[in-house]
């Protein structure tokens, strides 16, 4: 692993210097296909470039390296990850899996295989700008459609306007599919979590990632002073979300393996002194197993309905995500080694790319099990026992299908 250790600490610098590129000053927030991203765009194409990669930019804004195997029409393995964040993020969620992508063509060091490889940096994964996440894996298997492009953000601008903005055509956004042959899809990712870090293990193979859903409740009540009108006579929606948040809680609580989260709430009018007249809560819940998960989902939107009805409240539920539990490819997994096998509870572009050939993913450890935050980081030998584990991937899955 000795030898692996400089390109890892290279991996490390390269993921710190991205989180520079940022529409924030002084944190790192990236959003689909914001300013910041051409600058990211225009790193990762000098270090593709330098490797001996073909390097191109598809219409959803997906950065895209291509190495030429040792024959013509050879079958295509896949290795990214996303170059989007979250707001106020890390250095590694997502950049990693795509640095280290780079990084293992730089040490084949022109060595073709029996397959093409292309190293892929997602334009979207988190789903952050537009409400939706994996737009650009959506775009690989071909389940970007007109009402997603036609999707606003909070300025009121489309999913296709910032294509277009981008210097992009959205009008061409299919040809960014990939082939229904392809090899398959190896990500490297960050585990986001704390199991690796306190079993003290570098690397874990995933198994499964889990299901999930996402959407809005809506309550709407009636606004009005907060000074003049009794505490009887009110429909506060603000109050009807509070008690269905800490429902949504108590059934989390009560349902083995189940998480639920409301991450996110809006309410107007937003005043101090005005009664809310309307609050959206933005829901996601995960589960391994898709039935339990949607049988929750379903008790919570029952209970939203019996709040309102208590309250005076109208209420309605927008679905955005029922993403369904993805099992990894067996035979990808046996490649990657022997590792701790394990589940993700976060989402991954992994989990999109299944649609359309095997997938594999390698977790690194999370110190700390720290992610979303500033704080994020991994450890060099991780990264070199990532190469490591990579390079033997390659290799096996060279000899397996020569």
């Amino acid at each position: 692993m000795e030898r692996f250790l400089s390109v890892a600490q290279t991996a490390i610098d390269r993921c710190r210097m991205i989180a520079q590129y940022s529409e924030e000053p002084g944190v790192t927030t990236r959003t689909f296909l914001s300013e910041p991203m051409h600058a990211v765009h225009r790193c990762f194409r000098s270090w593709m470039e330098a490797a001996g990669m073909r390097v191109t930019i598809d219409h959803a804004g997906n950065l895209r390296g291509y190495c030429e195997a040792t024959h013509p029409n050879a079958p295509r393995l896949f290795i990214g990850s996303h170059l989007d964040t979250v707001p106020r993020a890390g250095a590694f969620d997502g950049i990693l899996g795509v640095v280290l992508g780079v990084a293992l063509v730089e040490i084949l060091a022109g060595r073709r295989m029996t397959f093409q490889i292309e190293v892929v940096g997602f334009s979207e994964e988190e789903g952050v700008r537009f409400g939706v996440p994996f737009i650009g894996s959506r775009a690989l298997v071909g389940q970007v459609d007109d009402e997603l492009l036609a999707r606003g953000d909070a300025a009121g601008v489309r999913v296709s306007d910032a294509i277009a903005a981008f210097g992009l055509d959205p009008a061409r956004i299919q040809e960014a599919q990939a082939s229904s042959d392809a090899l398959g899809y190896l990500e490297f990712h960050i585990e986001q979590g704390p199991v690796l870090d306190r079993l003290n293990l570098p690397l874990g193979v995933v198994e499964a990632i889990v299901g999930q859903s996402r959407g809005d409740v809506i309550f709407e009540g009636r606004a009005n002073h907060a000074g003049t009108t009794p505490m009887n006579l009110r429909h506060d929606a603000l109050a009807g979300a509070g008690a269905w948040i800490g429902a949504v809680e108590r059934e989390a609580l009560a349902t083995s393996g189940l998480v639920a989260t409301v991450g996110s709430l809006e309410v107007e009018p937003g005043a101090t002194n005005v009664i809310a007249g309307s609050a959206r809560a933005g829901l996601d819940v995960r589960h391994a197993d898709d039935t339990v998960r949607r049988e929750a989902v379903r008790r919570m939107i029952d209970c939203a309905q019996q709040i309102a009805v208590r309250r005076g409240l109208k209420v309605r539920w927008e679905p955005r995500l029922d993403q369904s539990a993805v099992a990894m490819d067996a035979g990808l997994m046996e490649l990657l080694g022997p590792f701790h096998r394990m589940t993700s509870g976060a989402g991954h572009d992994a989990m999109i790319l299944a649609r359309r050939m095997p997938v594999a993913m390698l977790f690194l450890r999370s110190p700390g099990g720290i992610s979303h935050h500033p704080d994020e980081a991994v450890l060099a030998d991780d990264v070199a026992a990532a190469l490591e584990t990579g390079i033997g991937f390659l290799e096996r899955l060279d000899a397996r299908h020569g």
